[in-house]
């Protein structure tokens, strides 16, 4: 849109802002406050186009936003929409008088108003509902956006996700879509008998992941805290304290980059369980998530982005660096760390002097695998370097008893037979204060009260965190993240 078309909306708008503003006065002229109060309603539009064989003749009252005007002379129609869909309502000028049908012309394309009538099928067929009176119930005083442009605006849309709700339908059912989603992970896990908790979101230690935390400050105690980069150092402490199956579902917050796959702050769902491993851990998720589509969705085999997808378990297991292997013929594990790095480079990575083996297989799956992975897989594994909290292969301590679960090129479950052994905890944590001291500032924090917690005993103890975002992302076929987060970070407007 050139500036001159853009100033030319602006306009418009502004004028009909002023219409709708005079509007107002005329409404309360003829004693009607256009912002009412309580409105009972019988039915919703759905309610009556599912029931109509019961309910023609009968009388209803119905509420929600007008969505569509139709006026010829002593006739109308307009289009009410509510959560469940929309309905239409006929006016007569006969039936209403001249006072009540003048009103009635008074209405515009978004206000929500509540009306009561008798059900009744058109002569073209469509189920409506006979108007005998109307409540305004809230005058909307801004025009909603054109079709052909105001509901393709992705900046609008993601700002004002009010409009958005209101003249997207899909938008609206993916979020009824996430709210079933995450009521199905919360029923799986209940009936396998988890606990759901509730942890700190502000800690005097960023730990858990390895990310950049966001600080705050806390005035009574004089002291910087960090909002919380995962749940799991908390949940560990719980697995300790004898809860032996835990789950929480609850906000993130990582300081990091926004993109289509990333929001500073997401949900994820972490779950710990006692005398487990990983392997109980991959038989958890891929259950959880068909589970979650079955519920969702009725099915577990999907379309994501034009690829067919199919979630029913088992899912295929694979060592990271046997999926490595496949893809760039480079045998990670065989060769030195100089030569390690020397592959990377020769992929076209860059890699730092000091980079160990491990840390360039990681490096060498992320960029050349990790997005040609469609079908949902288990990526077994993992380097120590890369995994601070999870428990050394008994056969290679060079590599670790953990997993991601990654579908439609990208992580979607992270998973560990954790480390219960406070001695080697304590040598991680002391790496990854070194690898901060070299300028990583993803890397771990040491957290000595996490330690002390491991020395009182942590059983074996399997453990996984989920991101919800990405898995309502992969079940409502949405490319971006901003996509089925209702309020996404966004940066403000000049």
């Amino acid at each position: 849109m050139d500036e001159l078309e853009e100033t030319a909306d602006v306009a418009t708008v502004v004028d009909e802002t002023d219409q709708r503003r005079a509007k107002l006065d005329y409404w309360r002229s003829h004693g009607v406050d256009p912002f009412g109060s309580r409105f009972v309603r019988t039915h919703s539009s759905r309610q009556i186009i599912d029931g109509f064989a019961d309910l023609e003749g009968k009388h209803v009252s119905i509420a929600g936003r007008v969505m569509a005007v139709r006026s010829h002379g002593k006739a109308s129609f307009f289009d009410l929409a509510d959560l469940a869909g929309r309905i239409q309502v006929y006016a007569k000028h006969d039936t209403l008088g001249d006072e009540h049908y003048g009103l009635l012309q008074q209405v515009d394309i978004g206000d929500i108003m509540g009306v009561a009538g008798e059900v009744f099928r058109t002569r073209r067929g469509e189920i409506s509902v006979a108007l005998s009176s109307f409540t305004m119930l809230s005058k909307s005083l801004r025009p909603l956006p054109e079709k052909w442009h105001g509901l393709k605006d992705v900046d609008i849309r993601y700002r004002q996700r009010y409009v958005d709700l209101i003249v997207n339908p899909e938008v609206r059912d993916t979020f009824i879509t996430r709210t079933r989603i995450v009521s199905a992970i919360r029923s799986f896990l209940d009936r396998r008998g988890f606990l759901e908790v509730e942890t700190p979101s502000m800690h005097a230690i960023a730990g858990g992941a390895t990310a950049r935390p966001f600080i705050t400050h806390h005035n009574a105690l004089d002291m910087d805290l960090y909002l919380r980069i995962a749940t799991e150092l908390h949940l560990k402490r719980l697995i300790v304290g004898g809860l032996e199956r835990v789950y929480e579902i609850g906000r993130i917050f990582r300081n990091e980059g926004i993109s289509t796959r990333h929001n500073p702050e997401f949900t994820s769902v972490e779950v710990y369980q006692a005398y487990a491993d990983y392997h109980d851990m991959m038989e958890l998720t891929e259950n959880l998530v068909a589970y979650a589509a079955q519920e969702a969705l009725g099915t577990t085999r999907i379309t994501y982005q034009g690829s067919e997808i199919d979630l029913t378990p088992p899912w295929p297991r694979i060592a990271m660096s046997e999926a490595v292997r496949q893809r760039t013929g480079f045998d990670f594990m065989s060769m030195s760390h100089e030569e390690a790095r020397a592959a990377c480079r020769g992929m076209g990575l860059d890699v730092p002097e000091h980079t160990s083996r491990g840390a360039c297989l990681s490096e060498a799956y992320e960029e050349k695998v990790e997005q040609n992975l469609i079908q949902p897989t288990f990526i077994m594994d993992y380097p120590i370097e890369v995994s601070p909290l999870a428990k050394k292969r008994a056969d290679n301590p060079e590599l670790t008893y953990r997993f991601e679960a990654v579908c439609a090129g990208r992580e979607l479950a992270n998973a560990f037979s954790e480390l219960n052994d406070p001695i080697d905890q304590r040598e991680r944590f002391l790496a990854q204060v070194v690898a901060r001291e070299r300028g990583d500032d993803e890397a771990h924090m040491m957290d000595d009260d996490f330690v002390t917690a491991l020395e009182y005993g942590l059983p074996p103890t399997g453990g996984m965190g989920l991101g919800v975002d990405r898995l309502i992302m992969l079940l409502t076929d949405s490319a971006s993240i901003r996509d089925v987060i209702l309020f996404p970070l966004m940066r403000p407007r000049e």
